[in-house]
């Protein structure tokens, strides 16, 4: 099988893994080299030919699978944490994740058969959903199936934590943890704090344009290094920023997933790298200009938001009335369980913000309607 690796120069290469059926078509999977030996950033999907592939483009790099000392998860989704078990079982390296999403996945290993889909029943009924739309998911749990979880073999659980901030332990390179969540609880980008070994070139000049000169102690002007965005930075797609999935967390402790986005996105225009190699499309510059683009879109979105929120709704009539990539009785089943899942999250951070606040709540425990302020 072919491989796609392409050299980014300065010891960076990006190999396109295939997610089996699915629009976004692979994870760029990068591999970073060390003096100890290359290290994985991503994995990709747990699937037979997307192994293949990911063997195939490490090959192409110049290396073998049992060269690999190190293998640095962005988040714990499958088409990024899927084969992270098979590189460890092939080479022995170690798996690093942030805590917080490896919470995630010792939750899904230790999950029960049936505990799934009674966590997202439960979800779907406060958020108004109607029984038309349960009664799938409702017979599914009365048949025993487990309902939707992670595909292929049971995740790995990582082998060290990756700190925010930290320098991580790699000979010869300088990569540096930034904590980025919203996306994922436990979303991490990578920053190569090295100098481009384009800087001068014309793919560079324009990086970070808007940022201003960074004041960061390298000696660097504008556009410093690369970052490993994983999911939170893409160039042209906006990521799903849902509420973060934990079935023992309560309304006292309620996390706000897109103030942390936000927060996050900020986080990296500070940064100002020179290229971001993220996990889906392709490379690009001018960091700065893509995160104003997002803050500007989930600011337009929110106000749109306000203005549905005149009368009384639940978040899943909040749903169905938001602008989508398309109408809602052409989204798929269950995406429209990610819809709803996005759409509460982006009432909770209009309920912390004090624009929107809950207005009913029926006293057997049913959907609660939201209204602005």
């Amino acid at each position: 099988m072919g491989a796609q690796a392409i050299d980014h120069k300065g010891g960076v290469w990006s190999i396109a893994v295939p997610i089996p059926d699915n629009p976004l078509g692979h994870t760029l999977v990068h591999l970073l080299e060390t003096d100890r030996g290359p290290v994985l950033i991503d994995t990709g999907w747990d699937d037979p030919d997307s192994w293949d592939t990911l063997m195939a483009g490490v090959t192409a790099c110049g290396f073998a699978v049992t060269d690999l000392h190190g293998v640095l998860i962005t988040h714990h989704h499958p088409d990024h944490h899927g084969l992270s078990a098979k590189v460890r079982a092939a080479s022995g390296a170690w798996i690093a994740m942030h805590a917080a999403d490896t919470a995630v996945v010792r939750r899904t290993r230790a999950a029960v058969p049936g505990q799934w889909l009674d966590h997202l029943i439960a979800k779907l009924v406060a958020a108004g959903a109607p029984d038309e739309h349960l009664t799938r998911l409702r017979d599914a749990r009365a048949k025993g199936r487990s309902g939707r979880q992670p595909p292929g073999r049971q995740a790995a659980l990582p082998d060290r934590d990756i700190a925010p901030g930290e320098l991580l332990d790699l000979p010869g390179r300088r990569l540096r943890a930034v904590w980025t969540p919203g996306h994922t609880p436990g979303h991490v980008c990578l920053h190569l704090e090295e100098e481009h070994p384009g800087a001068g070139a014309d793919t560079v000049a324009d990086a970070g344009a808007g940022g201003g000169p960074r004041q960061d102690g390298h000696g660097q002007g504008r556009g410093f290094g690369r970052l490993f965005s994983g999911d939170h930075l893409l160039p042209g797609i906006t990521p799903h920023i849902g509420l973060y999935e934990d079935p023992d967390a309560d309304e006292a402790t309620a996390t706000d997933p897109l103030g942390d986005y936000l927060d996050s996105l900020a986080r990296v225009a500070r940064l100002a790298p020179a290229e971001v190699l993220p996990a889906h499309q392709h490379a690009f510059t001018d960091a700065g200009g893509r995160v104003r683009e997002l803050i500007a879109h989930h600011e337009e979105r929110l106000s749109g938001l306000r203005a549905l929120l005149r009368e009384p709704l639940t978040p899943w009539e909040l749903a169905v009335r938001m602008e989508w990539n398309r109408p809602w009785e052409h989204i798929p089943y269950g995406s429209r369980n990610i819809a709803v899942s996005e759409a509460e999250a982006h009432l909770r951070r209009l309920v912390k913000l004090g624009q929107v606040e809950q207005v009913e709540r029926t006293a057997d425990g049913g959907p609660a309607r939201y209204q602005a302020v």
